[in-house]
């Protein structure tokens, strides 16, 4: 598809080209022939006929020039007319044949559509132009600020506490938020707040991530994923700004899960890098802070982080009104991997040794 669109780009490029130099030809011969033809002053046009040495005039249509036939052959000879009123009777005095030429409005329009060709043959290559730098490599100037989640719903994830094995003690711990988004006013009716964050720890490869995507899908709602190392950009303020248009889009879909891997790649202990406070990963905790618990409030929106270094994150990350619930996700123990074995196993053939 990419290659089609690529033909049909340099196409159009390649035809832009061909008319651009038809027209530069046409016009450089257009001049040439009007530069070519032999031209006469008045007062020799005048002398000509006294003389009768004319005998045919052809005046154009707007009596400002005429073409007076050429006595040693070739092309007529060209006479720019001055508003000279006596012309006619001087030119019917001396017998001489007088045509008007019909005005030619296709004339007029090659004019008009000539003027108009350059500034339309520039806004056409410019469109071109645009076209091709927003499908290269620097496409993604205008959207940097963009979150890069990947917004999944229910019947995407197709995922369950049923899917999930090895791990029931924080399945368990994960039912009351699922029992919170599945019937919020319940909970609400005797004044329990919803959990902020859930900060899932373990080591690699637990099933974090995938506890996660349960999570939303035994809940029903929609789950936002995204990177930590998503956040960090060498422009400083963009993390923040992808920050908020994450949040931005939890908010329009609440209620809804939003899960941060590698949490550790953003909110890492501030002021010990060299920007001291103002460098671009510690602008981006600090939104994520705002965000999570500030001025406004995310009602129905659960961030569940993931991150296998709990002891570098910041100290704000972990205070109650956000991350203030820890999950840990060991690993399984024999009777968690023979479960993780037969999930697997399922819709497959295995075959059984007596």
């Amino acid at each position: 598809m990419n290659k089609n669109k690529k033909t049909w780009r340099n196409a159009g490029l390649y035809a832009l080209l061909l008319i651009v130099v038809l027209a530069l030809a046409s016009a450089f011969l257009d001049n040439n022939n009007t530069q070519s033809r032999e031209t006469l002053t008045y007062s020799e046009f005048i002398d000509r006929v006294e003389n009768n040495r004319v005998d045919r005039v052809t005046l154009s249509s707007d009596r400002t020039q005429a073409r007076v036939p050429n006595p040693e052959g070739g092309a007529p000879q060209l006479v720019n007319l001055p508003n000279d009123p006596d012309l006619i009777n001087i030119l019917s005095e001396n017998k001489v044949d007088i045509a008007i030429q019909p005005p030619n409005d296709e004339g007029v329009w090659v004019r008009v559509a000539t003027s108009f060709l350059l500034p339309i043959l520039l806004l056409v290559g410019l469109f071109f132009l645009l076209r091709r730098a927003q499908s290269g490599p620097g496409s993604q100037a205008m959207n940097f600020g963009k979150s890069k989640a990947r917004v999944q719903m229910e019947p995407q994830t197709q995922v369950t506490f049923g899917d999930v094995a090895g791990i029931e003690q924080a399945k368990l711990e994960l039912t009351e938020v699922v029992d919170f988004l599945k019937n919020a006013d319940r909970f609400t009716a005797i004044g329990a707040k919803i959990p902020k964050g859930v900060l899932l720890v373990g080591p690699p490869g637990t099933g974090k991530t995938l506890l996660a995507k349960a999570v939303a899908g035994e809940a029903g709602v929609p789950f936002f994923s995204i990177s930590g190392s998503e956040f960090v950009e060498m422009f400083v303020g963009v993390g923040a700004s992808r920050v908020r248009d994450l949040f931005e889009q939890a908010k329009t879909n609440a209620p809804c899960i939003v899960f941060i891997d590698e949490i550790d790649a953003v909110g890492r202990q501030r002021g010990a890098g060299l920007g001291g406070g103002n460098d671009e990963r510690e602008q981006t905790l600090n939104q994520l802070l705002t965000e999570m618990d500030g001025f406004e409030g995310n009602t129905g929106i659960i961030i569940i982080a993931a991150t296998n270094r709990p002891d570098v994150l910041d100290a704000a990350l972990l205070r109650p009104g956000r991350f203030d619930r820890q999950v840990v996700v060991d690993r399984p123990d024999y009777a968690g991997r023979q479960e993780i074995l037969t999930v697997h196993a399922r819709g497959k053939t295995l075959c059984q040794r007596r």
